[in-house]
C-alpha cells in the first residue's frame, strides 16, 4: 500500500469478524477523528468481512468522537444472497476509565459495481464549478481556514469561490459547499475513497453563518459506480436548518461526468 490512506484504513484480522485498528492523528478535525476517514476504515473492514467486494450502501451512527489510537472493529454478517451481501460493524475504543466505548455502528450492503448494468437514466447533472485553476484551496487565503486541521494535508481540495463567503467573513446565506476534491498523495479515486470524499468538505454551516466543529449523527452513503481516475466534483446543499441540526445532502461526480456517489447526513448545527 503505497497510499496514506490505505496505509492509514488498514485493518488487521485478530480473529474471525474482529480486526484491528490504529485511527490516524493525521485525519483529524480539531480534536475528533473525521467521519468520512471513520466511515471508509469501517468500510475496509466490512470489505474483507463479506464476501461481496464494493459498498453499495452505507449507514453509519456516529455516537461519541474518536480520537487517534488504537481501535478494535468487530463485524457481523447479517445476510448473503448472490447479488447483495448485508453486514454490521462496529468501531470501540478505550475510555479514559479503561472501559470499552462504541464510537461508530455501521449497517452495509455490499455486492460487485463490475456487474451491475450500463442503463443510466437521470435527471441528475454534474455541478457547475469553475475550472481548477479558477478555484482556491487552503494555502490560498491570508489565514488558516476556520476549523481546519491536520486532514487539510492529506486531501486536495479547491473550492468554488462561490461558496467561500465564509473564509471572507461574509457567508452567503445558501447552505452551498461546491469543489475539487482529490488525495494529496494522488491516489486515484474508488468505492471505499469515496466513503472519504461525501464528508471531507468544509461544512455547509459555514456559508449559513455558523463556524465551529459540525459533528454528524448520522450519514448514509450510496456508491452508484466504480469512479474514473482523475479528480471528482462535489457538491452538497442543506435546505434546512432547525432545533440545532442540519442536512448535508452531497454528490460526487467522476471525471467522466457519471454521477458516483451520493449522501445525506444528520449533523449538529455548530453554537457559534
Amino acid at each position: 500500500m503505497d497510499s496514506e490512506f490505505d496505509r492509514d484504513t488498514a485493518v488487521t484480522l485478530r480473529e474471525p469478524g474482529v480486526y484491528d485498528a490504529e485511527l490516524s492523528a493525521g485525519w483529524t478535525i480539531i480534536s475528533a477523528v473525521n467521519g468520512g476517514y471513520l466511515l471508509a476504515l469501517l468500510g475496509r473492514a466490512l470489505g474483507e468481512a463479506l464476501p461481496h467486494p464494493d459498498p453499495f450502501t452505507v449507514s453509519a451512527y456516529y455516537l461519541t468522537p474518536s480520537v487517534p489510537g488504537p481501535a478494535v472493529i468487530r463485524t457481523e454478517t447479517v445476510r448473503t444472497g448472490r447479488t447483495l451481501s448485508t453486514g454490521q460493524a462496529s468501531l470501540f475504543q478505550n475510555g479514559p476509565d479503561g472501559a470499552e466505548v462504541e464510537r461508530i455502528r455501521v449497517l452495509a450492503s455490499y455486492g460487485d459495481l463490475d456487474t451491475l448494468p450500463d442503463d443510466v437514466r437521470t435527471s441528475a447533472k454534474p455541478p457547475a464549478i469553475p475550472p481548477r485553476e479558477h478555484c482556491l484551496g487552503p494555502s490560498d487565503g491570508p489565514a488558516p481556514i476556520p476549523g481546519s486541521s491536520a486532514i487539510t494535508e492529506r486531501l486536495d481540495i479547491k473550492l468554488d469561490p462561490a461558496t467561500l463567503g465564509w473564509a471572507l467573513g461574509a457567508p452567503s446565506g445558501k447552505g452551498e459547499m461546491r469543489g475539487w476534491f482529490g488525495l494529496a498523495d494522488g491516489r486515484d479515486p474508488d468505492p471505499l475513497s469515496l466513503l472519504l470524499t461525501v464528508d471531507a468538505l468544509p461544512p455547509t454551516s459555514f456559508e449559513l453563518g455558523l463556524t465551529g466543529w459540525t459533528p454528524t449523527v448520522e450519514l448514509t452513503t450510496h456508491i452508484r459506480c466504480r469512479p474514473a481516475p482523475g479528480p471528482l466534483r462535489v457538491a452538497i446543499t442543506t435546505r434546512n436548518l432547525a432545533g440545532g441540526f442540519l442536512e448535508e445532502d452531497a454528490e460526487v461526480w467522476d471525471s467522466a461526468d457519471r454521477l458516483v456517489a451520493q449522501s445525506r447526513q444528520l449533523a449538529r448545527a455548530p453554537r457559534g
